[in-house]
C-alpha cells in the first residue's frame, strides 16, 4: 500500500508541502503539480527543511487549474489525490468572477482528471469559510460540517469561493462521478512550521503580532497546526469511513486575536517584546478599512463567535491535534528562524 503513487496539487503551498511531508514519512511515492517547472528546487528545499530527502520518490508535472494542459500525466496511475491547490488572497483578485470562477472550475477539472484515470480517492483541502462565514450571531455555535457558509450573507468573496467551488465538487461526484470517492478537509486558521517565505494567508496574523502592529481588532478564529491537517488529509485518504464526508480541522475551541497575542506574550517572553494585545475598537477598523482593501476583508468578520468543533474528525478518524497554544507558538518560532520577521 505504501508505495502507491499520491497526486498532490498545488505543490508550492504550506498545506500541499506539509502534506507530502507526511505521505513521504509513510511511505508513498508523491507526484506534484507546479505552475512552473522552475519552482521545484524551491520545493525541494522546503521539503529538506522538514528533514525530507525524497529524491526520486517525488516528481513534478506542470498543470495549472485554469487549463486542462497537464492534468491527464498528472493523475496518471495515482492510486489518490489530495487536491490543495486553489486561488488564495493575492491582492489581484478584484471581482467575484476572479474568485468563484477559477476555484469552481479548478475542482471541476482535478475531479474530472482524477475520475478518468481511475483514481479511488480525492481528498479536497476545503477551509472553514466553507462553514462558518455570513451566519446571523443567533446560529447556533459551534459549527459543525452539517453547516454551509450563507453566501448570500456579509461574506468575503474568498469565502464565497471556497463555499461555492466545495459544493461544486460535491454535485459533480454524485452525478458524474461514476465511483470516485471524495472526502473534504475544511481547516480553520493554520499555523505550524513554516518551510520558506511562501506560506498561508493564516500566518501573517502571527508575524504582523510579531512585527508590531499597533492594536488587533476584535476577531475570533479557530486554529490548527498544518502538521495535524496534513495528518487528517491522510487519515481521510486512506479509511474506508472516511469517504463521502467532510472533516473540520481545528484544535479546542476558538481565540479571539487579543488571546492570540498573549498566547505569544507569555510563551515566547522577550521575543515577543513588540506585540500588542490591545483591542482595536471596531469603528476603528472599519474607518481604517475605508482606505485599505487589505483590512476590508475582516469587516464581516468583527465581534462573531466563530468557534467550531472538530468532534468529527477525531471520534471517526482517530484524529488528535496538537494544542491550539502549541501551533501559535510554533508558527513564531519558525518565522524567527527563518529570519521572516523583521527587525
Amino acid at each position: 500500500m505504501a508505495s502507491e503513487l499520491v497526486l498532490v496539487t498545488g505543490g508550492t503551498g504550506f498545506i500541499a508541502q506539509h502534506c507530502m511531508v507526511a505521505l513521504f514519512q509513510q511511505g508513498f511515492t508523491v507526484r506534484t503539480t507546479v505552475r512552473t517547472l522552475a519552482r521545484e528546487g524551491e520545493v525541494r528545499e522546503h521539503l529538506r527543511v522538514a528533514g525530507i530527502e525524497p529524491g526520486d520518490r517525488l516528481s513534478f508535472v506542470r498543470a495549472d487549474l485554469g487549463d486542462d494542459a497537464g492534468w491527464a500525466d498528472a493523475v496518471s496511475g495515482c492510486t489518490y489525490v489530495i487536491h490543495g491547490a486553489s486561488p488564495t488572497p493575492s491582492g489581484d483578485h478584484v471581482t467575484e468572477e476572479d474568485w468563484v470562477r477559477p476555484a469552481v472550475d479548478g475542482n471541476l477539472r482535478v475531479l474530472r482528471a482524477s475520475r478518468d484515470a481511475g483514481v479511488k480517492r480525492v481528498v479536497l483541502t476545503s477551509a472553514f469559510g466553507a462553514i462558518g462565514a455570513g451566519h446571523k450571531a443567533s446560529h447556533r455555535r459551534p459549527f459543525d460540517e452539517t453547516d454551509w457558509s450563507e453566501i448570500n450573507g456579509d461574506v468575503w468573496l474568498y469565502q464565497k469561493s471556497k463555499t461555492l467551488s466545495e459544493r461544486a465538487a460535491w454535485d459533480f461526484v454524485a452525478r458524474e462521478g461514476n465511483g470516485l470517492e471524495l472526502s473534504s478537509v475544511n481547516p480553520t486558521a493554520v499555523m505550524g512550521p513554516v518551510l520558506g517565505a511562501d506560506y498561508s494567508h493564516s500566518i501573517r496574523l502571527i508575524k504582523n503580532l510579531l512585527e508590531g502592529q499597533q492594536g488587533v481588532p476584535k476577531i475570533n478564529s479557530g486554529f490548527v497546526d498544518v502538521r495535524d491537517v496534513a495528518d487528517l488529509h491522510v487519515r481521510a485518504m486512506l479509511d474506508p469511513v472516511a469517504a463521502g464526508e467532510r472533516f473540520v480541522a481545528t484544535s479546542g475551541e476558538s481565540l479571539w486575536l487579543a488571546e492570540v497575542a498573549k498566547v505569544l506574550r507569555d510563551r515566547l517572553g522577550p521575543v515577543a517584546a513588540k506585540v500588542t494585545d490591545r483591542v482595536l475598537p471596531n469603528w476603528v477598523v472599519r474607518m481604517a478599512a475605508a482606505t485599505n482593501p487589505a483590512m476590508r476583508s475582516t469587516l464581516p468578520l468583527l465581534g462573531m463567535d466563530l468557534n467550531v468543533t472538530s468532534a468529527k474528525a477525531q471520534r471517526m478518524l482517530g484524529w488528535q491535534p496538537r494544542s491550539r497554544e502549541d501551533a501559535i507558538v510554533a508558527t513564531a518560532e519558525s518565522l524567527i528562524r527563518l529570519g521572516l520577521i523583521a527587525p
